[in-house]
């Protein structure tokens, strides 16, 4: 029985949360990023050259900014200079490299000078800046002897360690008098000259041949000079040298060996091997050859990897019957270890078993809607198990707890619920039963009885009306407080109580009554209660 009253209200309170963002700014600073432009060599000096003739040397631009570098075009001032061998605009990205030649062609004797004006800009920029490189030659009259070495530098490229390669260089007197070489020498790790004995004299117009030979003791890029004297007008001629000693590709595996551990007899698994050319120079792999039961995908031989290139792909293992397996990959390739042989090995365990504890459940008497859990677990042995699908036979009956499919390890057990949630009333039974590569089908029996929800009940009681003439009430009910409300009584109560049986449970209903005089007038409203109903 409940008292009619008025329940106080409540006003929520509402917050605000104010976020504070600041943002920096990075801007890049553009001269920093031109000073990463590197010229070899910054001052150019092309010594002695007859009027007339010209001799050119190379000038290299290397770039170790990070934002790309555009060289919009080289300008060169001084008549007797001349810039070739590059085309513009010309892109230079982190690291590269890039090489012009400067030709000296004296209009006359003397000292002459002359600039090069490099004019660059940094990535989207609109602005450019420059850069200069001095130029200075001298020019002497043309009956002196000059000598002139082409090519004018010699690049090996990469050669093994332990080898050599040898390159041919030609001496020529463009002069007009005889010209006599003192000296022919080579500096420079791995670099040496043969083929030309001084003293040795060359008149003019006559050329001769001399080998120069690089033969690295070591991995890595050098350079060198081959300087030769005479008594030219320019005394002492350079020839810049370079080259990279590299060592042979070296074929190398990681890991080292694989093991696969237990694996299901009928399953699979699939691990990563990864084979690496630890070398200098590039390899080939010929030929991957398996054994022991093993085998491999995602790797496709004849394979080439350049110095430092790695491949990944996957080695599997597949025991279709029990027992222990080793066998190994054989890499065949022409690195300086021709055959690389990775162990492999793993077990393989007979079908597993799958065991249901307990394998009956009953859940007693259970309410029609509401829904009830037991808890039943599988346990592996024999082997690793996966558990793939479930089929459950009842719409009543489900299964929590465990998401599939899922493998449970030899030994271990793993724990779920049992789901039941009646729709009517009456005895239900059923059955779950478990899909998996074990060698049985594990079933779990269920059983229950759905029973009807109880009836719920509101009892109201109010105050008579004062009033002399009240014929009876009308009895009114709403979900939502203040209304709007509906008659719930089918004919005017005489007395001052009623009960409401049509109420549901967890539901909150809010109750107010009228009088009726004699005339059939009608009251306002009283006073609102609630009534909150329990569920079930």
């Amino acid at each position: 029985m409940r008292d009619l009253d008025f329940p106080n209200s409540r006003i929520p309170r509402a917050f605000c949360l104010s976020l504070l963002f600041s943002f920096f700014v990075f801007t890049p600073n553009a001269n920093a990023e031109t000073r990463h432009l590197i010229i070899n060599p910054p001052t150019i000096n092309f010594g002695s050259v007859n009027v007339g003739a010209s001799k050119t040397q190379p000038v290299t631009m290397t770039y170790m900014g990070w934002r790309k570098l555009t060289i919009i075009g080289i300008a060169e001032y001084g008549t007797d200079f001349a810039v070739g061998g590059l085309t513009y605009p010309l892109t230079l990205t982190h690291g590269r490299s890039v090489t012009g030649t400067v030709t000296f062609t004296p209009h006359a004797t003397g000292t002459r000078q002359g600039r090069l004006i490099i004019t660059k800009r940094i990535g989207d920029q609109k602005w450019s800046t420059t850069r200069t490189v001095t130029l200075i030659g001298n020019g002497i009259g043309s009956g002196a002897g000059q000598l002139v070495a082409t090519p004018s530098t010699v690049s090996f490229g990469n050669v093994q360690v332990g080898g050599s390669q040898t390159a041919v260089e030609t001496l020529r007197n463009s002069g007009g008098t005889t010209v006599t070489i003192s000296n022919v020498s080579a500096t420079g790790s791995g670099f040496s000259t043969s083929g030309l004995t001084s003293p040795f004299t060359l008149a003019a117009g006559q050329s001769a041949n001399l080998k120069v030979t690089f033969s690295p003791g070591a991995a890595g890029s050098t350079s060198g000079n081959l300087a030769i004297t005479s008594n030219a007008a320019d005394p002492v001629l350079n020839v810049a040298l370079s080259g990279t000693g590299s060592t042979p590709g070296q074929l190398a595996a990681k890991p080292a060996s694989v093991s696969f551990g237990s694996v299901a007899t009928g399953s699979n698994n699939t691990l990563a091997e990864t084979l690496s050319n630890m070398g200098t120079s590039a390899l080939t792999i010929s030929q991957l050859v398996p054994s022991g039961g093993f085998s491999y995908s995602g790797i496709n031989p004849p394979l080439t990897l350049g110095a430092g290139q790695s491949v990944t792909f996957s080695i599997i293992f597949a025991p279709k019957t029990g027992g222990t397996f080793s066998g190994s990959l054989v890499a065949t390739s022409n690195g300086s270890n021709q055959t690389l042989t990775v162990p492999l090995s793993g077990s393989a365990a007979g079908p597993g078993q799958l065991t249901i504890s307990p394998s009956t459940v009953n859940f007693g008497n259970v309410m029609d809607g509401t829904t009830q859990t037991q808890s039943a677990s599988l346990t592996a042995s024999n082997g690793p198990v996966t558990v793939s699908s479930v089929t459950v036979s009842a719409s009543e009956f489900s299964l929590g707890g465990m998401a599939l499919p899922v493998t449970i390890p030899t030994g271990y057990t793993l724990t779920f619920s049992a789901v039941f949630k009646p729709t009517s009333m009456g005895a239900v039974s059923g059955t779950l039963s478990f899909a998996s590569n074990a060698s049985n089908t594990p079933k779990l029996t269920v059983s229950g009885v759905g029973t009807t929800p109880p009836q719920h009940s509101v009892a109201l009681r109010w105050s008579a009306s004062t009033s002399s003439n009240v014929m009876g009430y009308n009895i009114y009910r709403g979900t939502v407080s203040g209304g709007p409300y509906t008659q719930v009584n089918s004919g005017l109560d005489t007395t001052t109580t009623d009960t409401d049986s049509t109420v549901q449970g967890g539901q909150t209903y809010y109750y107010v009554v009228t009088a009726i005089d004699s005339a059939g007038v009608e009251s306002a409203y009283s006073n609102q209660t609630t009534a909150v109903i329990p569920y079930p």
